[in-house]
This record gives C-alpha cells, sequence and structure tokens, in this order.
C-alpha cells in the first residue's frame, strides 16, 4: 500500500542584531529554535496570503509576528536543508536562511508562539538546548562572506 511522503516544511531565519547576537525563541519542547514557520497552504475559503507566495516572504512575516522584527531574507544557508523530528514519527523539513535585519536596534518582542526571547553570542550557541541543525545554520551564517 502506498504511503504519502509529505512533510510539512518550515523555514527558519538566522538574524543578528546590532552587536553580532542571535536572535533566538523557546518552546514549548525546552529548546532554543530560530525564528520562522510552517510554509502555509492558503486562506480559509480558498486563495492564498500574499505573504506565502514565497519561502522567502513567508519567512519574512513569521519574523514580524514572532519577534517584531523586520528582516530581508537572503541565502539559503549551506548545511540549512535538514530533516527533524521533534517528536517520534513527526518529521519537518528545515530550510534555513540569512537573513538582514532592518530594525537591528529595535529590541525583539515575545509572542504568544514561545516562551521565552533571547540574543546570544557566537560563542554561547554551543552550550544551549537545541537541535544540531540549527547550530549548523548559525555557524554557517557568521562564517557567509556576504553576511
Amino acid at each position: 500500500m502506498y504511503k504519502s511522503s509529505l512533510w510539512p516544511v518550515s523555514v527558519k531565519g538566522v538574524a543578528l542584531d546590532s552587536q553580532h547576537r542571535v536572535l533566538l525563541l523557546h518552546n514549548e519542547r525546552a529548546e532554543w529554535e530560530l525564528p520562522g514557520g510552517w510554509l502555509e497552504i492558503g486562506l480559509e475559503g480558498g486563495g492564498s496570503d500574499p505573504a506565502d507566495e514565497s519561502p522567502t516572504l513567508a519567512l519574512e512575516r513569521e519574523f514580524r509576528e514572532e519577534t517584531g522584527w523586520m528582516v530581508a531574507t537572503g541565502p539559503q544557508l549551506e548545511g540549512g536543508t535538514w530533516i527533524y523530528e521533534p517528536l517520534p514519527g513527526r518529521r519537518v523539513l528545515i530550510v534555513t536562511y540569512g537573513c538582514t535585519v532592518l530594525t537591528p536596534d529595535h529590541p525583539p518582542t515575545l509572542s504568544h508562539e514561545h516562551k521565552k526571547v533571547g540574543l546570544f553570542h557566537r560563542d554561547e550557541i554551543g552550550a544551549l538546548p537545541m537541535p544540531a541543525g540549527y547550530k549548523a545554520s548559525i555557524a554557517s551564517w557568521f562564517t557567509h562572506p556576504r553576511r
């Protein structure tokens, strides 16, 4: 019997404030994660949200909703596409981009979707409870030549 191979896709972004700290959000699994979220499939009753016409626009929408930051989505990060299994049997395709913060001096706000918001220096990332794929994406953005 054929079983569908469709997986949800989550777009995530690595963004730094004016002090070169990474913006992270603390979730209900007691992990730190990058801002971002699901690609939406459309509006109830048909049609689609213009913000989800592309993964980059969806990521910019998610940043506004989750943190209050305005960002411009940049390149897809090397090593930033990976499969995450947050719960047994629940797989998600993660696609990560580097982002330029258009409001770097604006403190991030906390939305109802997360428990905490934090800004972390590069040398603090290794000790945080966070999936390895996020850590690799952050490292990639810190070494990206166009950052």
